[in-house]
């Protein structure tokens, strides 16, 4: 049962800006924290970045400055705005909540800075 669906990734110059898109169903968003997190060959899945319910927000420092977390919960989705890519910002990036809960990773989305 496919619970969370990232989108909007792809193929970007360095400096460039892409915005993900995570939607999902009421019952994830309803009445938890969201995350973005990202992985990139032969790393660990990391968190960039989380969002409470109300709006609080909290970034990777890799990110701090560059990316910004929103959600729009009548939507429930989350969005994840990424400006000033760099090539180390490569990854798959995915939604969940945080912490995160095993059943509802995705496919993710695949982001690709070239240099």
């Amino acid at each position: 049962q496919v619970q969370l669906v990232e989108s909007g990734g792809g193929l970007v110059q360095a400096g460039g800006s892409l915005r993900l898109s995570c939607a999902g169903s009421r019952s994830i968003f309803r009445i938890n924290v969201m995350g973005w997190y990202r992985q990139a060959p032969g790393k660990q899945r990391e968190l960039v970045a989380r969002i409470t319910g109300g709006g609080s927000t909290n970034y990777a420092d890799s990110v701090k400055g560059r990316f910004t977390i929103s959600r729009d919960n009548a939507k429930n989705t989350v969005y994840l705005q990424m400006n000033t890519l760099k090539p180390e910002d490569t990854a798959v990036y995915y939604c969940n909540t945080d912490p995160p809960y095993t059943p509802y990773w995705g496919q993710g989305t695949q982001v690709t800075v070239s240099s």
